[in-house]
């Protein structure tokens, strides 16, 4: 399909809606990222152990949904400026300023997209934890959680439900990995397992397999 077609935004909107879930939560000690482990080409399952947290500095992350090698890519792009911001100021570069990087290298390439749905995510002490939403024209949201994916109304139904303000990272993670269980049992796209991230003032860490497994979490 032509760029020019007037169905093309839709078209690729639809697209990147297939497979995958992913969500990100604030919370006052930091922010909490989870999405599930499978990659999908239509109605085949191409890989169950896809890594879909992303790091990108020690104290900022993205979870990817949509086209792989598109959001690979960025990811590279976005590890790359960060790291020229902290050598040329001697400081992690901002959350927001990270967000607005994406959105712009997202807008500029609207006509050619990139085929990805990007949630950043990180924590500084000045600005707290921090996530935001961005598409692949570059629109740049942010709310206290954000799910992504083609199982993003299952997990968004669990986590309007039972998210509060004030919560720990502790156990806002177990609160993730419970919409993401909720979108493998009811969304085809989404399934195998679950990873987890947290983002606070220690930095960046992925939750054990037993960690994980304690909170026994069923799907």
């Amino acid at each position: 399909m032509h760029p020019q077609d007037n169905r093309y935004p839709e078209y690729i909107a639809e697209q990147i809606k297939k497979g995958t879930t992913t969500c990100a939560l604030t919370c006052k000690d930091g922010v909490v990222l989870a999405a599930d482990t499978r990659a999908s080409a239509g109605l085949f399952i191409a890989d169950r152990h896809v890594m879909k947290i992303q790091k990108v500095d020690n104290h900022l992350a993205m979870t990817i949904a949509g086209g792989v090698a598109d959001a690979q890519n960025l990811v590279d792009t976005m590890r790359y400026n960060a790291n020229i911001f902290r050598l040329e100021n001697k400081e992690v570069i901002p959350v927001k300023s990270a967000a607005r990087l994406c959105s712009n290298i997202l807008f500029n390439n609207r006509y050619f997209p990139y085929y990805v749905q990007i949630i950043m995510a990180g924590y500084t002490d000045k600005e707290g934890g921090r996530i935001y939403n961005i598409d692949l024209f570059g629109s740049l949201t942010t709310e206290k959680f954000i799910s992504t994916g083609s199982g993003s109304p299952v997990a968004y139904g669990y986590l309007e439900s039972e998210f509060k303000d004030g919560m720990g990272v502790n156990e806002a993670y177990k609160l993730a990995m419970h919409a993401i269980a909720a979108a493998i049992r009811r969304n085809a796209g989404t399934g195998d397992s679950i990873n987890v991230a947290i983002i606070d003032k220690d930095g960046y860490r992925e939750l054990s397999k037993e960690q994980k497994t304690a909170v026994g979490v069923v799907f």
